[in-house]
This record gives C-alpha cells, structure tokens and sequence, in this order.
C-alpha cells in the first residue's frame, strides 16, 4: 500500500484479513493522510492538522465499519458565516433568509420570495454564477458566495461549473445541519487513533518517512497506490492542478468564536473561514483553545495537493492519465489522488473496502485486477 490514510489503511487491513501479507508505506511522519489528528501540548485540544474533517454518512457498512475501530461521538456541523457585518447560519435556510432581508416569512413565502430574487431568465445555468443567480439571486450570491469562492478556487465563480454550487442546498426550514446524513459523528479519540488501530494487525508491516516510487512496484505482488495519479508518471507530461491550503495558527485562553466553523463571505476578508477545533469534540472541556485560518492559493510541487481543480485543462490531461493507467498491470489507483477526484471520507472508505474485495475476488478467480477500479473521468 502506498499511502498511510484512509484508503491504504482500510484496503491493507482487509487484506491482511485475508491472509497477505501488507506492506504500507508512507512518505509522511504520520498516519491517517490528511484526516490525521494530535493533541496540542499547550492545551490539550485535539486538533485536526489538516482542517476539520467531519464524519457523515447514509452507508451503514461504513458507519459500522468506522466505529469497529474506534467510537464515534455525536456531533453535527452547524457553519457560521459572517459577512456585511453580521453572522448567518448556513447551509443558506429560513432563518438565514429572514435574518438577511429583515423578514418574518414563513417557508412557502420564503420560496415566493427567493423565487422572486432569482433570475428566471436563466434556464440552463452552466457556471457556478448562473447557478447562484438562478436559484438565490445577486443578493445573497454577492454575500455567501462570490468573494468566498475567489478565495477558496482563485478564479471568478463564471469560470467554475455548476455542479460545485449544487452540493449547497437552500432550505426553507430552520434546519441548519449542515450535512442531511444518517450518521454524523466524530471519532471520540481521533482519526489518527483510529487509523492506528486499522493498521495494527500481525499481517501488516507499516514504513512512516518512506517515499513509493514506481520502479518499486516489481518487489511487491500488487501495488495500491493511494499518491497522485501523475506522480505516478513523475508528471512527465504536465502537472493536474490542485488547490493547496496555509493555516495561520493561534491560541486563545476561552471560547474565541463561540462555533467549530466560521466562514467569511467578503472578498476583503483574505481568508475563507476560522476553524476553532475544541468544538469539533464538544464532549470535552479545555479552557485553552486552538484555532486556524484558512488561507487557499494554487498548489505547488512541494504542497500539500487538497482539492483537485477539473477544470477543462485539467480534465483533459487527466484523461491522458486514465489512459496510461488503464494499460498498467500490478497496480491500482485508488483515493483521492489516485483517482483525482474530491471524496468524502465515507466515499473513501467504501472505495477502499470495494477494492480490496474486487482483488481478492480477482486473485480467486484468477483474474488481473484493474489499474482502476473507478473510472475518474
């Protein structure tokens, strides 16, 4: 397994389950990828190295999975946002209407309403803008979502597809979870503890501070590679594009923000949003805090890769990528960057969890087991 995170750790147990012998390498200092978590010296908070991530799910395998390996406490993410001087909840819902337009309406008038708002000329929107303009309007498009998708992509919201801006529900209820899942939770210990006890099994041998490179792959029988697909041809025929994110850490003695997440809408604001992690487990009590602001730029060769682009470009050189992939033998992509895509850690899971049965129904059939078992493009 290349790659210590959530899909090395889930593919590799399984298949040590199955009687192989694992090898996992990784090139961090650490397990658990970008999802890893430690506890802060200084106060005691356990804080979410690489940004917050939020466990949710309607998959009950993976549900039941996760919590085999670690307890799962309740929790749900309830964002705030502040922009023009005052702080919304989001997902954008009726109080977060109401609020904004100084309104007392009630759902099927607030449907009126923004219904009222919204350009109806546009009846295909094909970027994000014409997909904001169309259901929300200008007003709370300028507010929620325009500067905060400069700062989050670096380009203008007309040059994105419309897809991004789906995924962002409105709500004409006062709900304001914002994820609608089944299962929602945090790991009580962490994911980092709980990628540890995935990875402790006798039939797994684990390398931290090792690089995988693919003139390695001839010492083991089958390679999952879980790095970035063109890493995997050293990039030789162009780089796909990645935005990166700088954290600005600081402490503070108290509750600084009285919330886990808090985004800032304005252009003028250079970061996207505060994270103020002892409220990720609110199970706990610390007097000291942790929190960081999140800067995103476009990602160079020696950051951290965080949220694939898809742009056309980027596209269309993924798909000579794919094509390369698809004629390999002895490996398979899997995750995040292997298959560059944006996956959820659930999607992850259950991804890994697929693909380590596909090779071992493969391997029993006597069969060659995909470069990729999920097509990216």
């Amino acid at each position: 397994m290349a790659g210590a995170g959530l899909s090395g750790a889930v593919a590799g147990r399984m298949l040590a389950e199955a009687g192989h012998r694992v090898t996992v390498v990784d090139a961090r200092a650490h397990i658990a990828g970008n999802c890893h978590t430690e506890r802060c010296a200084e106060t005691g908070v356990l804080v979410h190295v690489y940004g917050p991530h939020i466990f949710h799910t309607d998959d009950a395998e993976v549900w039941e999975y996760v919590n085999r390996f670690e307890r799962f406490m309740p929790y749900k993410n309830r964002v705030k946002a502040t922009t023009g001087g005052a702080v919304y909840s989001l997902p954008i819902n009726l109080h977060t209407i109401n609020q904004f337009f100084g309104q007392t309406l009630r759902p099927d008038e607030a449907r009126a309403f923004i219904e009222a708002q919204a350009d109806t000329s546009i009846t295909d929107p094909q970027t994000f803008e014409e997909q904001a303009l169309r259901f929300v309007g200008p007003a709370l498009y300028e507010a929620f979502f325009k500067g905060y998708t400069l700062k989050q992509w670096g380009c203008h919201p007309r040059e994105l597809p419309a897809s991004i801006l789906k995924r962002l529900p409105v709500r004409f209820n006062y709900e304001d979870d914002y994820f609608a899942h089944r299962f929602q939770g945090m790991p009580e210990q962490g994911y980092t503890a709980m990628v540890a006890r995935i990875l402790d099994h006798p039939g797994i041998s684990l390398h931290l501070n090792t690089r995988f490179s693919r003139d390695q792959a001839g010492r083991y029988g089958h390679v999952f590679y879980s790095g970035p697909l063109d890493g995997w041809y050293d990039c030789d025929i162009g780089r796909l594009g990645y935005r990166t994110l700088d954290f600005e850490r600081f402490t503070h003695q108290g509750d600084w923000q009285g919330c886990a997440v808090m985004n800032y809408g304005e252009e003028s604001v250079p970061f996207t949003r505060t994270t103020e992690h002892k409220h990720f487990a609110p199970w706990e009590k610390h007097e000291g805090s942790v929190l960081y602001r999140e800067y995103s730029r476009a990602c160079g060769e020696e950051d951290i890769p965080y949220y694939p682009i898809r742009m056309v470009e980027e596209k269309a050189l993924l798909r000579a990528y794919v094509e390369r992939a698809q004629a390999e033998s002895g490996v398979t992509f899997m995750g995040r960057l292997g298959t560059y895509r944006y996956l959820d850690m659930d999607v992850t899971i259950r991804e890994a969890l697929d693909c380590a049965r596909l090779f071992l129904k493969s391997r029993s059939a006597g069969h060659a087991m995909p470069a990729l078992a999920v097509n990216p493009l």
